[in-house]
C-alpha cells in the first residue's frame, strides 16, 4: 500500500501554507458537452451485470436509402395487393466499468508539513475522475477509429499522416503531398458523412494541431451571447483542445469532429453504496496513524452506433488500453451517416 510519507512532502521552515500543484492534464473534451447523459444507460447502470443492451429502431427505408425501393403506385385493380414492409432494430452492446482508487497519508507527515494531505486528497477526487474519464473517452475513440479502418473501409477516417511529395495520398481525387493538418483535409474528413456534414458542431484537436492551424490563420474567435467570453472556432466548429489525442505512432495526431449526442455517458456510485469511504489505521506509523480514502465509481462512456464486443477484455471491466483495441468495437447501425463522428489523422 502506497501512503504519503515524509519523503513525499516539504517540511516548511519559512512558508505559512502549502501550495497546491494541480495536474495540468486537460479535461476539455470530457467537459465540452460531447458526452451526453443517456437516460437508458443511467437507469441500467445500477442494475447489475457488466453488459447492457440498448436497442434502437432503424428508420423506414426510402428510395434514397441503400437497398430502398419506390413506393407503390396506386391503381383501381382489386387484384393489386400491396405487400407491407417492415421495420427492424439494431442492438448496441454497452460495457459497464466498475472503477476505484484509494489514497493514504500518514498523520505524522501532515504534522511536519503543516498541511493536511487527506483534505487535499478529498478536494481533488472529482478532478481525478474527470481526467480518468477523459482518458477513457479518448481511448474509446482510438478503438473506434482502428475498428473503422479494419472493418468499414475507413469510411469515417481521412489519414494523410504518411503523405509526402514522393509518396502522395489521394483523397477524393485530390493528392496530398504533405502530412500536415489543413483545411482541405478537414473538409474531406467532414464529408465522409456526406450531406449530413452540418451535423458536426465541434472539433477536438491536440495543441500541436491547434498551433499549426493558428500559424495558418485558420482559427477564428467568436463571443458568447453576453459578449463576454471569446470562443475559438475552426470552420464554424467549436474547438476542443486535448493533448491526449494521438496515435500509438510517435508524432501522429488525431483530430475528431463530433455531432450532437455522439457519445453517451452515465455515472454513479456502486449499487451497494460506499462510493466514498474513509478508513483509519491508528496503529500504523508506530502509533502515529495512517488514514486512507477510497473512491468507487461505476460508469459508462459509449460512442453511439457501436457495440463493445468485449472480444479482448481480460477483467470484469475493460482497462483503458483495451478500450483502444479495434477488436472490441463494431459498428451496428446500417449507414455511415448515422454516426456523427469522423477522424483526421495527421503529423
Amino acid at each position: 500500500m502506497a501512503v504519503t510519507q515524509l519523503s513525499d512532502v516539504i517540511v516548511p521552515e519559512y512558508f505559512a501554507e502549502y501550495m497546491a500543484n494541480n495536474s495540468m492534464v486537460s479535461t476539455a473534451l470530457f467537459q465540452s458537452g460531447v458526452l451526453v447523459g443517456n437516460r437508458l444507460m443511467q437507469a441500467q447502470l445500477p442494475m447489475g451485470g457488466d453488459i447492457l443492451n440498448i436497442p434502437a429502431w432503424n428508420d423506414l427505408t426510402s428510395p434514397a436509402d441503400p437497398g430502398g425501393a419506390d413506393p407503390n403506385i396506386s391503381s383501381d385493380n382489386p387484384l393489386d395487393v400491396s405487400t407491407p414492409g417492415n421495420i427492424n432494430a439494431v442492438n448496441q452492446l454497452v460495457r459497464k466499468s466498475y472503477l476505484n482508487n484509494s489514497w493514504g497519508a500518514a498523520s505524522f507527515a501532515g504534522e511536519l508539513a503543516g498541511s493536511d494531505p487527506m483534505r487535499r486528497i478529498a478536494e481533488r477526487i472529482n478532478a481525478y475522475w474527470n481526467r480518468t474519464y477523459e482518458w477513457r473517452l479518448v481511448q474509446s475513440l482510438i478503438g473506434i477509429l482502428l475498428s473503422n479502418v479494419a472493418n468499414n473501409a475507413a469510411d469515417m477516417v481521412v489519414d494523410i499522416s504518411a503523405a509526402t511529395t514522393s509518396n502522395p495520398v489521394t483523397i477524393n481525387g485530390a493528392q496530398y503531398t504533405s502530412s500536415a493538418f489543413g483545411r482541405n483535409a478537414v473538409i474531406d474528413a467532414a464529408y465522409t458523412i456526406g450531406d449530413r456534414m452540418s451535423d458536426f458542431h465541434a472539433i477536438a484537436m491536440p495543441s500541436a494541431v491547434f498551433r499549426e492551424a493558428s500559424k495558418n490563420q485558420e482559427i477564428e474567435f467568436v463571443r458568447d451571447a453576453e459578449n463576454n467570453i471569446l470562443f475559438a472556432t475552426y470552420a464554424g466548429l467549436a474547438i476542443i483542445q486535448d493533448d491526449s489525442l494521438y496515435m500509438p505512432t510517435a508524432g501522429v495526431y488525431v483530430t475528431v469532429l463530433f455531432g450532437g449526442g455522439a457519445v453517451g455517458f452515465a455515472e454513479g456510485e456502486p449499487r451497494t453504496g460506499f462510493g466514498l469511504e474513509y478508513w483509519r489505521f491508528p496503529d500504523q506509523g508506530n502509533g502515529g496513524g495512517v488514514s486512507t480514502l477510497y473512491s468507487r465509481r461505476s460508469s459508462i462512456i459509449h460512442p453511439l452506433g457501436f457495440s463493445f464486443t468485449s472480444a479482448s477484455v481480460a477483467g470484469p471491466s475493460p482497462a483503458s488500453a483495451e478500450l483502444a483495441l479495434a477488436a472490441n468495437w463494431t459498428r451496428v447501425v446500417p449507414q455511415r451517416k448515422q454516426v456523427p463522428l469522423c477522424f483526421l489523422v495527421t503529423q
